[in-house]
């Protein structure tokens, strides 16, 4: 199957988000080792869409390489030279740090060998902030946006570190231009018991934000998956919340259930899924092989728009 085009029908959320970015302009985004045509494929469309300028960081005798067998055009594409894909992971941050990219996107590399650098003690983009993933789903059958975090980087994340998940995600909404969030924080059930600690720690966060350690958007949970997103499921079970059956932001309990349930969207109900990791100084783009066109381009459409409600909210991010 072609992968430039998705096979399911979508609301047009990521069209809005793309033309959104492109108005801003592109920025210069360093791409750490893009030595495979689906990374090397992305970063090219991105630039022809006027999202970014990417920066290529790699051994460039295998980027020349990929390039020369694809069929993609390297002209006038800024190149910098690196071993391997350490190297390029560390060179592509240090980019950032000297001011010379306001992005970083992975490549070809693992997640977390990209991850070690951007979160390295003396020479990452550590901030205040837990790094976190969000994806930003277009799913057929809900009427606007769905945030699924944390599916990527934290794999059982304890109470500090889902409290900054959470923070990450609501700022990121704020951030898109798409106000105040509705955050629910999931379990398998919707009561708390000692029995799941999931659901402590989904009643701990609401009281955070009620206190004020949270701020930006309406929390509740614990909710079940069904009462968060439907209406009619959150009448059956009386909950009453600005939350419950019109959640925009669905909070996993670790990284596995965050996983599986992005991916059964994707692949059991037409979703499309962007991705992007928050918490490090400049937003990272993540992409996969298996992303189509509009999903890659929305994963940087998502990153320039945050970037630059950043410049213009200076509280955003932590």
């Amino acid at each position: 199957m072609d992968q430039s085009v998705s096979p399911h029908p979508t609301h047009g959320n990521y069209r809005d988000l793309i033309a959104r970015a492109a108005a801003v302009g592109p920025l210069r985004t360093a791409v750490a080792h893009p030595c495979d045509e689906s990374s090397l494929r992305a970063a090219l469309d991105a630039a022809a869409a006027g999202l970014i300028i990417p920066i290529l960081v790699g051994p460039q005798a295998r980027i020349d390489t990929v390039a020369r067998e694809h069929g993609l055009d390297l002209t006038d594409i800024e190149r910098v030279d690196t071993p391997h894909s350490a190297a390029s992971a560390a060179r592509a941050v240090e980019l950032v740090r000297e001011g010379e990219a306001a992005l970083l996107m992975k490549g070809s590399l693992h997640s977390d060998e990209m991850l070690a650098a951007i979160t390295a003690r003396d020479t990452g983009l550590r901030t205040g902030r837990r790094v976190s993933h969000v994806f930003i789903m277009d799913v057929p059958s809900y009427p606007e946006p769905l945030f699924i975090t944390d599916a990527a980087v934290n794999i059982f994340p304890d109470l500090d570190a889902k409290r900054d998940i959470v923070q990450n995600a609501i700022d990121l909404h704020r951030g898109l231009g798409l106000g105040r969030p509705r955050v629910a924080i999931l379990s398998a059930i919707e009561t708390v018991t000692t029995s799941i600690p999931s659901t402590l720690d989904a009643a701990a966060l609401c009281k955070m934000a009620e206190r004020g350690q949270i701020t930006g958007a309406e929390l509740d949970g614990p909710l079940a998956l069904d009462n968060a997103i439907s209406p009619d499921a959150a009448r059956i079970k009386g909950l009453t919340s600005p939350v419950a059956g019109r959640a925009q932001i669905l909070v996993a309990p670790d990284l596995e259930a965050g996983n599986m349930l992005a991916k059964n969207l994707t692949f059991m109900a037409g979703a499309d899924a962007a991705g992007i990791v928050l918490g490090a100084r400049v937003p990272v783009i993540l992409t996969s092989r298996a992303d189509t066109l509009k999903t890659r381009l929305a994963s940087c459409a998502v990153a320039v728009l945050y970037a630059d409600a950043r410049l213009r909210q200076p509280g955003l991010g932590g």
